[in-house]
């Protein structure tokens, strides 16, 4: 690998005796491969075994199939594990209403969901409409029921969240520099001049963000760049153009360290943020600060409450209760119900109006309604935890294998005919309908695969 002669005379010029160290470990070929367990599910003691990232809850080193069970199901979540610091330095709490500004593809959402295990209101926006989508798969996949998905830019969505959440995650865009080594394409497109360009656009999205912060509130701000222009220089001048917030301590371990303040203005404070360098630790180069809300700010009122959707029709109504009675029993989601066209939706509660907001996802997708029917959702499977839902059918493994592909599975005896959420080593893979001895296959056609041999090892 080359690295560009600017990138390497400015952090020489930076690094000073350190720069050998850093450079050096730009070039080397690294196993920083990790992902995280999923909380809501019954996870594998394989998985667990692995050794855990040190500063990351739920993450542990190694690779994950992306045709694996655990995969599918949503058991696990393929995350570089520097990336991970961002998620555990929010850690927010039960019950708190967050929003992750940058979001997709969505490894920082289903990390922040984790932590929320299904409480509050999570609001993950993404503004390229391509990577949206990206964003809901990933979502649905994790299970995470309370999530209110939007595809908007900053300064529209500032207005309508005023002084409203008590974490707002911004992971900005940036010049990618601590992704040289994992992803050799970034170098194409770096330059001094991209540096500032990013830098310019980060302004511009924290001056939004910050309007977001509820008094007391937290906004955790990261870059996966070395650039002191996107990092130390971007916090300083956080601090001297909003003065109501002040950065506070990010706890550090596993090879992570202080900021540098010399990088910037000089302020000691800058040392409470974090910088993660590949050649100090096993993972890629990151950035991550936690700024506070002073708590006397006055807060602006809140707009109303959201109307998304339609309320259900009595028919309509009839046969959700029949599905939910039948088939979940007491393990019902939680949420307004609404329809959009022929879609039912949970809509999270305690959502403000949402005025000329482009929402992608209203909530967790509840099913279909047809003709004098109900068809549930692939989405409502992976956010039941079948050991509550009242009627399931357990698969096994080869079983599986066909239920991904799109094939129908065949029982040995004929159960009671009806919806089933199947389950397979004791994670939900989607919903079936059992037709005699038959399940009939509605695992989702654009989500089908092939499983070879070396995905079951």
């Amino acid at each position: 690998m080359n690295l560009p002669d600017d990138f390497i005379t400015k952090y020489r010029r930076l690094l000073g005796d350190e720069a050998d160290a850093f450079l050096t470990s730009l070039t080397t070929d690294a196993n920083t491969a990790g992902y995280r367990v999923n909380p809501q599910r019954v996870v594998p003691e394989k998985l667990t075994a692995a050794p855990a990232v040190p500063y990351a809850q739920w993450g542990h080193f190694g690779p994950v199939k992306g045709r694996s069970l655990a995969h599918q199901s949503g058991t696990v979540y393929s995350q570089e594990p520097s990336a991970m610091f961002v998620g555990a330095t929010a850690a927010p709490q039960t019950g708190e209403r967050v929003l992750d500004l940058c979001a997709a593809p969505g490894g920082k959402t289903t990390h922040l969901a984790s932590y929320l295990q299904g409480t509050g209101l999570l609001v993950t926006n993404e503004i390229n409409r391509k990577r949206v989508r990206v964003l809901a798969e990933n979502v649905e996949r994790f299970g995470v029921p309370n999530a209110l998905i939007l595809n908007d830019s900053p300064d529209t969505l500032s207005p309508v969240f005023p002084d409203y959440f008590d974490k707002v995650l911004v992971d900005a865009p940036c010049s990618g520099e601590g992704m040289f080594r994992k992803d050799p394409a970034a170098m194409d497109y770096w330059s001094l001049d991209y540096v500032n360009d990013c830098a310019t656009r980060q302004r511009e999205i924290l001056t939004e963000a910050v309007k977001m912060v509820k008094p007391g509130g937290q906004l955790i701000y990261s870059t996966c760049t070395f650039a002191p222009e996107e990092d130390e220089q971007m916090m300083a001048w956080v601090l001297q153009t909003f003065p109501e917030f002040h950065l506070v301590p990010v706890a550090k371990s596993g090879g992570v360290v202080d900021a540098r303040p010399e990088w910037a203005d000089g302020n000691p404070d800058l040392k409470n943020a974090a910088r993660l360098f590949p050649h100090l630790m096993q993972g890629e180069g990151h950035f991550v600060a936690k700024l506070e809300r002073d708590a006397t700010v006055e807060p602006v009122p809140a707009h109303g409450q959201a109307k998304l959707g339609t309320p259900l029709t009595g028919d309509q109504r009839k046969l959700w209760s029949a599905f939910a009675q039948e088939v979940l029993g007491a393990a019902q989601p939680v949420g307004e119900l609404v329809t959009i066209k022929d879609q039912l939706f949970a809509v999270p509660t305690d959502v403000p109006a949402l005025k000329k907001a482009h929402v992608f996802r209203p909530g967790l997708h509840l099913g279909t309604f047809k003709k004098n029917r109900f068809e549930p959702a692939y989405a409502l499977a992976l956010a039941s935890d079948y050991r509550q839902v009242k009627q399931t059918l357990v698969i096994d493994q080869d079983q599986w294998v066909a239920w991904v592909h799109g094939d129908t599975i065949t029982l040995p005896t004929a159960p009671a005919k009806g919806w089933y959420l199947l389950a397979c080593q004791d994670q939900p893979v989607g919903f079936g309908k059992v037709v005699g001895a038959t399940v009939k296959n509605f695992f989702p056609k654009g989500l089908r695969f092939t499983v070879y041999p070396e995905d079951l090892v």
